[in-house]
């Protein structure tokens, strides 16, 4: 995969990104009222995550939630459907919802009976809005990155292959 094509798939965080990010978690889990929140790149892996989520591996939690929503987008295509961006799943003590976040990453939120799922949708989709706006202002700069030089990746590569001669 070429380097430009890998930036645009992939995001860079940078720590005033992440506190941003992290700001905005925490006010989710405040109005929602929900248990936890782990905002996963689609990938599988863990950007970061809020609140309590007591005797959960967040990993092993990242990357079922990414293999359950690339599941599910597979469904959706045989329904004729581009992908759905909501999943819920109802427990008998827990709840999990997951929400498609800027076509860049999954947001997944457990709550229990001290929110409902509507709260928690109708702030995620609030949520959804507020990190799109983060995940812009990242891609531009990943956009603004000046690439190698073709030159100097043209002559360390000669001089790689002169060192390996020997």
């Amino acid at each position: 995969m070429k380097d430009d094509q890998l930036r645009k798939k992939r995001l860079v965080y940078y720590k005033e990104d992440l506190d941003q990010i992290d700001k905005l978690l925490e006010e989710f889990l405040k109005l929602s009222n929900a248990k936890c929140i782990f905002l996963i790149d689609k990938e599988g892996h863990l950007v970061t995550s809020k609140g309590a989520a007591r005797n959960l591996n967040p990993e092993t939690l990242s990357a079922l939630v990414a293999g359950s929503f690339a599941a599910t987008k597979e469904m959706a295509k045989m329904l004729g459907e581009t992908e759905f961006s909501v999943m819920f799943h109802q427990g008998a003590r827990d709840h999990i919802h997951i929400s498609l976040v800027s076509e860049r990453a999954i947001s997944a939120t457990i709550f229990d009976e001290k929110t409902t799922v509507g709260m928690v949708n109708l702030y995620s989709k609030e949520l959804s809005s507020k990190l799109e706006k983060i995940f812009d202002i990242a891609m531009r700069r990943v956009a603004q990155d000046v690439p190698v030089e073709q030159d100097y990746s043209d002559s360390v590569k000669d001089r790689l292959d002169d060192l390996f001669k020997e």
